[in-house]
């Protein structure tokens, strides 16, 4: 079985909730989220590939310095799917254009702190399982406490007690939005990220942090000063 993986890392212009999310300084790092995470892609063990997908000129001009490593490609990114109002399935049917890998894990610049151990581990989880009828991993962070839907009933009590110990609620599993890694035929196929059959890769709060706000931002700064910048 063939074990090409290629990572797609996809950035563009004009963040809308935090400005210059992918290239302001973050936690003593110049280029930013963006430069943080090629560092961290770049010292994995597994991936043959790394793809930045970008119409964002400052994103290429980051990247460009790290371009005496091989496995780093820079592809323009056509502008129709660049937009806030682009169809997330298009973007998906677009990856597989890009590359011939036989693997794809898609992940974001905006989890600093997934560094290339956990894609290496996600990686090693996922080849071991893949003979077990999985055809794709996503990274979550589980939810154990109590759940309402809109109708005031807990979602995830599997007791017959209304109020259980936490520690008896039926878990639920959050996508953190680390890492989707699925087969090529997942994209090609089914235009998807994730198979019919995903393995879940369990991930801590602490790891699983997604800059999606201006306070994101700051807190998950804060945090990797305080593991890395000692």
């Amino acid at each position: 079985m063939s074990k090409t993986f290629a990572f797609f890392l996809p950035t563009r212009k004009g963040s809308e909730r935090v400005p210059n999310k992918n290239t302001r300084p973050f936690a003593g790092i110049e280029g930013g989220l963006l430069e943080n995470k090629i560092k961290q892609l770049l010292s994995t063990k597994h991936l043959d590939e790394i793809i930045l997908s970008t119409n964002d000129e400052t994103c290429m001009h980051i990247a460009e310095k790290y371009l005496s490593d091989s496995r780093l490609r820079i592809v323009p990114r056509p502008e129709e799917l660049c937009l806030s109002s682009t169809n997330l399935q298009d973007l998906i049917r677009y990856v597989p254009t890009i590359t011939n890998a036989d693997h794809i894990l898609w992940g974001h610049v905006t989890t600093p702190l997934a560094g290339a151990d956990i894609y290496d581990s996600a990686i090693d989880k996922y080849l071991s399982e893949l003979n077990t009828g999985y055809d794709s991993l996503v990274s979550v962070k589980e939810l154990r406490n109590f759940l309402l839907d809109k109708t005031g009933h807990l979602v995830n009590n599997n007791t017959n007690l209304p109020w259980p110990r936490t520690q008896d609620l039926e878990p639920l599993y959050e996508i953190n939005h680390a890492i989707f890694l699925a087969k090529r035929e997942v994209y090609t196929q089914m235009a998807n990220r994730i198979g019919e059959k995903p393995l879940l890769f369990l991930m801590d709060e602490l790891h699983s942090k997604d800059i999606d706000w201006e306070e994101d931002f700051v807190i998950a700064e804060m945090m990797y000063k305080n593991l890395y910048c000692k």
